[in-house]
């Protein structure tokens, strides 16, 4: 029987009074019927209980890390091939993965939650142009590689898109719209992360209307706890899947669904697996990958110490060198038993402005005001992984990300790391290219990695006229 609203008014005034949070009801004379219902059920949703622990650990001032930073270690890892045993292990690797995939054990996951606001846009990141000559999109660029790779190893493959409250409307219209590039719909599936609450300095939570609290995604390490809520973990159960390809959407030439890759986690029993680059220096923003006793993990480049940061090992080499880019390779059974053991990744915190309504504010005036946010971060289950992998991957080959509207890690620079990269192919099957300037695109459809590219442009003699390929 469904409990009377003012029975559902009385119950959370006096909890929410009750842990210090009484504020959020001071525009409840004037709101309407409908608006009460809609946010007592979202005041319902909010743990108390955990909103306490994150407040006083927020008040405490001390980094958020999975792992002990006075123990801390360079984390071992593959690096890549440079000796012949190397790269047979190497080509091992890559057969284990492509049967992996040829049994229909894998799906492959985006992160996709972002807004594209930052880049100066009103849709899902998923929705930028990034083609350097079709314009297409970052969803169609990936759904691409996934619908190639279904194609070379003659297997189903799903493709799970984490979205979040501010996107997932807007992401499965656009994914109608275009039929979802040719993946079937049923292989297609979307599930959302979960939104928590954000306070001001004095862990008072901060209301974006009279009538709403303001919520935010519960960053990308919610995608494990979402897998389990959305039901898509029984779905990729009952589907046979043992693997999940974890990347984002934001960064256009991940090699999805790697083989090469899948074949060393499952070849190491891995439970989780992550890719990194080498740091171009100690000042580059992109958390390492390191180790504190046993246990691996990765530490956000703001709370590395500066020491740390900047060690050199004999050979002049950045200690903490290993960057961790955003892929990773997740065992099934390893996010089950997350669930099942109820761990609870940590929450970190992120101080921003934060459009609110402001205490003196008549009839809710938004304003903006320093608050902090509250996120989970999906590396910090690597501590967790009885084994874990780390695998070197060639930067220019696999990550150029787009965080920022112009400059560096932008739209332009990743399109010109894919030209770069489709150069690089291009010259490895005897061709030249005339022109820095010149644009080039190959798509995922017609060739997912240099090999296939040199193979098919050697035997068909495409795009070939004295020598030169122009786009």
């Amino acid at each position: 029987m469904m409990e009377p609203l003012a029975q559902s008014e009385a119950r959370l005034r006096h909890a929410f009074a009750a842990a210090g949070q009484g504020h959020v009801f001071r525009f409840w004379p004037s709101l309407a019927p409908p608006a009460r219902e809609r946010f007592l059920a979202q005041l319902e949703s909010i743990d108390l209980a955990l909103l306490a622990r994150l407040v006083q650990e927020m008040k405490g001032g001390a980094p958020v890390a999975a792992l002990d930073l006075e123990r801390l270690a360079p984390a071992p890892f593959i690096a890549l091939p440079d000796t012949p045993g190397a790269r047979r292990g190497e080509s091992r690797a890559r057969r284990a993965g492509e049967e992996l995939l040829r049994a229909g054990k894998v799906a492959a996951l985006v992160v996709a939650g972002g807004q594209g606001s930052r880049l100066g846009l009103e849709v899902p990141k998923g929705c930028l142009p990034i083609g350097p000559v079709s314009g297409c999109s970052l969803f169609e660029w990936h759904f691409a590689k996934v619908l190639a790779t279904r194609l070379r190893v003659g297997a189903d493959i799903p493709l799970l898109i984490l979205t979040s409250a501010a996107t997932d409307a807007a992401t499965r219209s656009f994914l109608a719209d275009r039929r979802c590039f040719g993946l079937p719909e049923r292989d297609v599936l979307l599930f959302r992360q979960g939104m928590l609450p954000a306070v001001d300095g004095a862990g008072r939570l901060l209301l974006s209307a009279p009538d709403s609290l303001f919520l935010s995604p519960d960053g990308h390490g919610g995608t494990l706890a979402a897998l389990v809520r959305e039901g898509v973990l029984d779905e990729l159960e009952r589907r046979g899947i043992e693997q999940i390809f974890y990347f984002q959407v934001d960064n256009p030439l991940v090699k999805v669904l790697d083989p090469t890759f899948l074949g060393r986690h499952v070849l190491a029993r891995s439970e989780m697996s992550s890719k990194v680059v080498i740091k171009r220096d100690a000042a580059e923003k992109v958390g390492v990958i390191a180790r504190a006793g046993r246990k691996l993990g990765v530490v956000e480049y703001s709370d590395l110490p500066r020491d740390l940061a900047e060690a050199r090992d004999a050979e002049g080499r950045l200690l903490f060198r290993a960057g961790s880019i955003a892929i990773h390779a997740i065992s099934v059974r390893f996010v089950r038993s997350l669930h099942e053991a109820g761990v609870r990744l940590p929450f970190h915190r992120a101080n921003k402005a934060i459009p609110c309504v402001g205490d003196g504010g008549e009839g809710g005036a938004i304003v903006s005001q320093d608050g902090c946010k509250f996120e989970t971060f999906v590396f910090d289950a690597l501590p967790r992984a009885r084994k874990a992998l780390v695998v070197e991957t060639d930067r220019a080959q696999e990550f150029s990300p787009v965080k920022n509207a112009a400059g560096e890690n932008s739209a332009e620079t990743a399109r010109a790391d894919l030209v770069r990269l489709f150069r690089s192919w291009v010259e490895a099957a005897g061709f030249r290219v005339e022109g820095g300037q010149a644009r080039i695109e190959i798509s995922p459809l017609f060739s997912l990695d240099q090999e296939q590219f040199v193979r098919r442009l050697r035997k068909e003699c495409l795009l070939c006229r004295e020598g030169l390929l122009l786009s």
